[in-house]
């Protein structure tokens, strides 16, 4: 496993405050019922599978994409373009971005993704618990588009999977906890969890950025071959 699939998973721990505060009312709302407390907890972990797979088929989108523009030899100006949109977003006015990504779209989709979240709240099963998660996975969000399009500048489908299969597995901890333990987070602590995300953002865009400069630091600035891998090809 490369060193860059590896941040994955780091970048999703980092950003597990942003899950917490956007997802917690979610993972506190997942029904219960179980009577056994490893039932519980098994029946978390399935929704939280659900949600791996979920970035891990988007990683393998995004994937394809990267995949054609590293094989023309662009990797280190998609990281850095990756990584300057992440920071822009986060530097932005809010009537900009949304001019960007309109809001009527993230509505339908929410909308959607509500109405079988209802049918599926109603079974109470491990097998809905998993399909929870894959609607989850779905949702709007910002902090999963960074992770993508930094899982883009990998260079592969299986590569982009890998990372996004790590950002998942990465956000579980701070997720299963809240689910668990969720009634004793109150409102006041995920705002301020909340305001912690743009920083984190920010940190990612730097990241990504400096991938693309290559500067041949070990594991943040590795050198990259793309130009000569391109010209093979």
């Amino acid at each position: 496993m490369t060193p860059e699939i590896w941040t994955g998973f780091i970048i999703g721990i980092l950003g597990s405050v942003h899950c917490i505060g956007m997802c917690g009312p979610i993972v506190v709302a997942l029904p219960g019922g179980f009577e056994k407390t490893t039932r519980l907890v098994v029946s978390r972990l399935l929704y939280s599978s659900g949600r791996v797979v979920t970035y891990m088929l988007m990683g393998i989108l995004v994937g394809l994409i990267g995949k054609s523009i590293v094989l023309a030899g662009f990797q280190r100006w998609l990281s850095v373009a990756a990584g300057i949109g992440i920071i822009l977003a986060v530097l932005l006015p809010a009537n900009i971005t949304q001019r960007i990504f309109p809001a009527k779209f993230n509505y339908l989709v929410v909308e959607r993704i509500k109405t079988a979240w209802g049918k599926l709240l109603q079974k109470r099963t491990m097998t809905s618990m998993f399909a929870l998660g894959l609607l989850n996975g779905m949702l709007p969000c910002g902090f999963l588009y960074a992770g993508l399009a930094a899982a883009a500048t990998t260079g592969s489908a299986i590569s982009a999977a890998g990372y996004m299969a790590m950002f998942g597995l990465g956000t579980v901890p701070a997720l299963l906890a809240t689910s668990l333990f969720g009634p004793l987070l109150n409102l006041r602590a995920r705002q301020y969890l909340l305001r912690l995300l743009p920083v984190g953002a920010v940190v990612l865009g730097l990241l990504l950025v400096l991938r693309g400069m290559n500067l041949g630091i070990p594991y943040i600035s590795p050198k990259l071959d793309t130009e000569t891998h391109s010209s093979c090809h």
